[in-house]
């Protein structure tokens, strides 16, 4: 057990899918998972291990933004000795090739955020998923004929559509052309690699500032069936 964390040892599977609404675990849980339990409520923040296609698989919420998702990124892989953490998440995007709804693959995060110096001393700005679940996560959308975008996501430390986004994007990087913005999976790589562990992220694109269609419940919970069951699907590859 961990202070925000009550599972006891054991009750986390090494692979854990994580999303920012704690009620998207529970819904995975309840439409995916075989022999299911609740082992955490902590906060809200809740946690179900079960069996997908006979494979143990933690499921769980990480809430939103870098600081707070953190305490959960590092203490599962830190105190329950998970191997592997996935996260789905949602994002907005600026780039005009890319679609409402579309899957975006994160590949590597970049942020202005000084997490990384807080966190380990390291004055880095940039962090790469790691490459065998790149990999496993590619391979899941292939087989399953869903198609992906994949690249270089920012990590916020705020809500973009409440701030002056074009003044960010005009200080970013042109090289580094990112596809869209969230605000945890910075945090996530980085403590997978000081930790040795490894990271993944799948987005789904909800908002963009390139169209002022908006998107139905119905094509939203389509899209979001996609990057979920990409990832189930990726662990057991």
């Amino acid at each position: 057990m961990t202070p925000h964390i009550e599972a006891k040892n054991g009750e986390i599977a090494k692979n854990v899918i994580m999303s920012g609404d704690p009620l998207r675990a529970e819904f995975i849980a309840k439409n995916y998972l075989d022999n299911y339990k609740l082992v955490n409520k902590v906060r809200g923040m809740y946690a179900f291990t079960g069996y997908y296609k006979g494979k143990e698989v933690t499921v769980m919420g990480h809430g939103m933004g870098q600081a707070g998702a953190g305490i959960y990124f590092y203490e599962l892989f830190k105190f329950y000795d998970v191997d592997n953490i996935i996260r789905i998440g949602t994002c907005g995007t600026t780039k005009k090739e890319i679609q409402l709804l579309d899957t975006i693959l994160v590949t590597s995060s970049y942020t202005e955020s000084n997490y990384a110096f807080i966190f380990s001393k390291e004055n880095v700005y940039i962090e790469n998923a790691s490459t065998d679940l790149i990999s496993k996560l590619e391979l899941s959308a292939k087989n399953k004929n869903i198609n992906i975008n994949k690249g270089t996501v920012m990590t916020c430390d705020a809500f973009d559509p409440y701030i002056d986004w074009k003044a960010i994007y005009n200080r970013i990087p042109k090289n580094l052309n990112i596809l869209a913005t969230e605000m945890e999976s910075f945090a996530l790589f980085h403590i997978a690699r000081i930790l040795n562990k490894n990271a993944g992220c799948l987005l789904t694109v909800v908002d963009s500032k390139c169209t002022t269609n908006n998107i139905s419940s119905e094509d939203r919970e389509k899209s979001l069936t996609d990057m979920i069951e990409i990832a189930l699907d990726s662990i057991l590859l």
